[in-house]
């Protein structure tokens, strides 16, 4: 392999790995207030509000339908709108924001369903306000579990990060794309993907280590 090209893959690593932090950092700032929201006003919940949750869910659910390939190409105007460019490693964090947010709204969701009910009624007993409730007894509650859905997100946001390479998006997708399919080099698609799941296995085992450390279950 050519100086050339190691110094390409190592350009698309760190591409991938900034559109891939960034947009799950991004997608948790939007999607555990949304996820929150679900939770709260469901028909269990501490603020039960049908309407509202009818509402957030059919937004989320109609965002998690849509392919991300079919997203990225449908929101291209707005893409351009915020990031100014519709290719790049940058352009690309757009749409994966929005199509990371629903899908980790429903992972905060899920986490804070597995919250034992008692603790709750618990701080309601001792007059703790929703706010409260949410700060103080939730989100510690649901912290493991929480750590444990961001560890799939991430994984997640990273594969749609190389789908984007289709569309002229930066990063490893966009190499073994353009070099891989395009130009027959196996050897250079093999390497993306091996260092994709690389990423992917280093993720997930500082996520399980960070769960040991922060369950409290586990000691």
């Amino acid at each position: 392999m050519s100086r050339e090209m190691i110094l390409l893959l190592l350009k698309g690593t760190g591409e991938s790995l900034y559109m891939t932090l960034f947009s799950s950092a991004m997608a948790y700032l939007f999607g555990i207030p949304l996820g929150v929201l679900l939770y709260v006003t469901d028909s269990g919940g501490i603020c039960r509000n049908r309407k509202i949750n009818t509402i957030a869910g059919v937004v989320i659910n109609l965002l998690r339908s849509v392919p991300f390939l079919i997203l990225l190409v449908a929101i291209l105007p707005f893409t351009r709108l915020v990031a100014g460019t519709t290719i790049g490693s940058t352009a690309t964090v757009v749409p994966l924001i929005v199509a990371a947010t629903p899908f980790v709204a429903r992972l905060v969701e899920s986490s804070l369903k597995e919250v034992n009910y008692g603790v709750i009624e618990a701080a309601r007993a001792m007059g703790s306000s929703p706010m409260q409730i949410v700060r103080k007894v939730l989100i510690p509650e649901a912290g493991p579990s929480l750590l444990v859905g961001s560890t799939i997100a991430v994984a997640t946001i990273l594969g749609y990060s190389a789908m984007a390479g289709f569309t002229g998006g930066g990063g490893l997708g966009a190499i073994a794309i353009n070099y891989g399919y395009y130009r027959y080099q196996s050897g250079t698609m093999l390497v993306t993907v091996v260092l994709l799941v690389v990423i992917v296995q280093l993720f997930q085992e500082f996520g399980i280590r960070l769960v040991q450390r922060v369950d409290k279950r586990s000691r």
